[in-house]
């Protein structure tokens, strides 16, 4: 046995094969860990559906924001182009139409100087016939209860309304047969501002009147106090007895009333002493002086008054009471002015008419005794009120008509 120990090693020989070394495998690459994250609250369906009335209401609400600035914006330019723009009358309708309003008087003193507003409201004042006289023409009081009864036929109260459309307003007219039953009611035995005025609908419960439209200028700052509607302004007459005295310029401002013969009295100017000589029985001061002695007044006529809602008062050569309520500040219906006031007076045949005040105090009433507006016996209100209007407001006088 050969010992393979003591064996030559020849080259060449391979006992033990060479092997290839083996390559390690690449180590395994992790994937980089990432910090941990807070875990997502899941949301509720309520509280979801609650983020997206949220979201959705503020998204509306600044849509409705944009809207209103914008509106806002093009009213302004609209209003400064009017006050400031070429045409004069425009601008003057535009003033009278806002001043004469206690919610918008002060709008165009935005646009406009002081000094130009007071000029063109001062032109109330230059509207009154140039001389200071009073009624002249033969007024047969009794006419209307003597004469033809076909025009009271269907009216057996004496109490008869006629509505009539202009181009900018709706109008009411109230034809009273008797004068003897119109007066001048007051909110209070004695005025004071810390009594408030009345409003006509419970002015008629009180009195149990069958009808009545607003009457003379008071005291408005266009506030909700208690003063507004308190107090008038001028004088003040009821059943024969001054209740109010003012000595204020408004004096001179209008005034119109009946006298003891039941005779529609206007004048340019009024004191105490002078309606004691007229024998004023009732009156209250405002203006301007529409219809006297059966002219027209020229210069009202001409005036650019704006457009509003306005109450006038005047009388037949009969003796028959005409009052007159246009409707205004409404969608469809603006209001009338001066002269749409005067062609109504005239058109009726007023032969004395004065202008009463107007805007949001304007209001006729009637107790339908016949049942045609309504329940019999139920007051009925026969104009609209002005927009945003709920009521009638407080005033402190009224023309009323007894039963």
């Amino acid at each position: 046995m050969q010992d393979m120990n003591n064996t030559p090693f020849t080259p060449g020989d391979d006992v033990h094969p060479r092997r290839a070394p083996e390559r390690s495998a690449p180590p395994h690459r992790q994937p980089a860990r990432r910090a941990p994250q807070p875990a997502r609250k899941r949301h509720s369906a309520p509280a979801r559906k609650r983020d997206i009335v949220i979201c959705y209401t503020l998204r509306t609400l600044m849509v409705l924001f944009t809207t209103i600035l914008l509106l806002f914006a093009s009213a302004c330019i609209l209003l400064n182009s009017i006050f400031n723009g070429p045409s004069i009358a425009a601008r003057n309708v535009l003033t009278m139409s806002l001043i004469h309003s206690s919610g918008t008087y002060w709008i165009p003193n935005i646009f406009m100087s002081d000094e130009l507003v007071n000029e063109i409201r001062d032109g109330d004042k230059d509207l009154l016939p140039p001389d200071d006289s009073v009624t002249d023409i033969q007024i047969d009081t009794s006419g209307s209860l003597n004469g033809n009864s076909d025009e009271w036929k269907e009216h057996p109260d004496g109490i008869r309304i006629d509505t009539i459309y202009g181009d900018t307003f709706t109008g009411h007219v109230m034809i009273v047969r008797d004068p003897s039953k119109v007066y001048l009611a007051t909110s209070a035995p004695s005025f004071s501002p810390t009594i408030p005025g009345e409003r006509i609908t419970n002015m008629m419960d009180k009195t149990g009147a069958v009808a009545g439209i607003n009457a003379g200028a008071f005291f408005d700052n266009g506030t909700s106090d208690i003063s507004v509607g308190a107090t008038p302004k001028g004088l003040v007459i009821s059943d024969g007895k001054v209740v109010w005295e003012d000595t204020s310029q408004y004096n001179s401002q209008g005034f119109v009333g009946f006298n003891e013969d039941n005779v529609l009295v206007v004048t340019n100017s009024i004191s105490t002493q002078k309606a004691k000589e007229l024998k004023i029985r009732d009156g209250c001061c405002f203006g301007p002086i529409l219809v006297s002695n059966g002219a027209i007044n020229e210069q009202a006529y001409g005036n650019e008054s704006g457009f509003n809602p306005r109450t006038a008062i005047g009388q037949r050569a009969d003796g028959a009471i005409v009052m007159v309520c246009i409707d205004g500040r409404q969608v469809g219906n603006l209001g009338g002015g001066y002269s749409d006031m005067i062609d109504i007076m005239v058109e009726y045949g007023a032969v004395n008419a004065c202008n009463l005040d107007g805007g949001s105090s304007s209001v006729m009433m009637y107790r339908d005794t016949q049942g045609i507006y309504g329940a019999p016996g139920q007051v009925q209100m026969i104009n609209n009120y002005s927009l945003l209007q709920g009521e009638p407001r407080r005033m402190p006088t009224f023309f009323l008509v007894r039963p």
